[in-house]
């Protein structure tokens, strides 16, 4: 089976090495001093579930180079979607599909505007690893697993395909929910609020929980995209922030969010995908979201100086 990664970073890296590891034909399309790493010696993965170098790595930054493959993990931050989506046609066949593996909900319809909605699948990706260098990608904790489904809920023999793929890949717990779409709404309270809250307070997530005035913050949050949520028709169940909170006190305390490290960082994030998204889809339906837009807009001079449209 023949897969393409677009975008090489913390979940990209991990997936497409784990199916590289199970003998797939995995190309990763990465740039710069990334690229230049994994074709000199390979994508190592550091991982809590055990280490892997994918030492005979394909690579390049061309998408015509690959030519049309079987699957597309869409492994870029979600603001880079629509851009990665349009250079993605090169990899698309009449029956390529295509996995987002983002935090945020929009990009299943992002891919489906770029390249046919036939070709768009929907997805989760739940593990917490970032890039530390080139060719050099960490898995730091939270049991890696993706949930992947058909947009309209149906079953497919390409979904059950890509299932039995990671299967058989090792550290990788992958599932068809009943509905794709509720799945990615949990994902989405849960890591909005945690990005939000990581990135204003700079704290790790075992601080926040365990500090009862941030805690409520969290949970605040989370109550909001609940709201927005239902009111999008998105079936969410009963005691989601609840669940979400006690998986929440899973979590290594020392835990951080990519959104958070970006910030602190002084690099461009995902803060319009996420917090800025609540604030757009909770206005769509008359949601008032006060905790989710003051995050937004207590973090907006962070990713304005980081994409160079503010200097201090």
């Amino acid at each position: 089976m023949r897969f393409a990664v677009i975008g090489v970073g913390g979940a990209g890296g991990y997936f497409g090495a784990r199916l590289a590891e199970a003998g797939h034909d995995v190309t990763f399309i990465a740039r710069g001093e990334h690229l230049a790493a994994i074709r000199k010696s390979g994508l190592r993965i550091d991982s809590v579930n055990g280490d892997v170098v994918v030492s005979s790595a394909k690579a390049t930054d061309d998408p015509r180079e690959v030519g049309v493959v079987d699957y597309v993990l869409m492994g870029v931050q979600a603001w880079q979607v629509p851009e990665a989506a349009r250079a993605a046609a090169a990899l698309v066949g009449p029956t390529t599909a295509v996995l987002p593996l983002q935090n945020g909900v929009e990009a299943p319809e992002q891919i489906a505007e770029a390249l046919g909605r036939e070709h768009a699948l929907g997805g989760t990706a739940k593990i917490i690893s970032f890039r530390v260098g080139p060719g050099h990608i960490k898995h730091a904790g939270a049991e890696p697993t993706l949930e992947i489904g058909e947009l309209d809920g149906a079953r497919s023999a390409r979904v059950e395909a890509l299932r039995q793929a990671f299967a058989q890949a090792k550290g990788v717990t992958v599932t068809i929910p009943a509905d794709i779409r509720v799945a990615t709404w949990a994902k989405f309270l849960f890591i909005t609020s945690w990005a939000g809250v990581g990135a204003v307070t700079r704290a790790p997530l075992g601080v926040i929980r365990s500090v009862p005035e941030t805690r409520r913050l969290l949970e605040t949050a989370m109550q909001e995209i609940e709201r927005v949520a239902r009111a999008n028709a998105i079936r969410l169940p009963a005691g989601v922030v609840a669940a979400t909170m006690t998986f929440v006190d899973s979590l290594p305390a020392q835990g951080t969010s990519s959104m958070q490290r970006d910030l602190i960082a002084g690099k461009p994030s995902e803060l319009e995908s996420l917090s800025g998204a609540v604030t757009r889809l909770g206005a769509e339906v008359a949601v008032p979201t006060p905790t989710n837009a003051f995050l937004y807009h207590a973090l907006l001079p962070l990713e304005r100086r980081a994409r160079g449209q503010l200097a201090f």
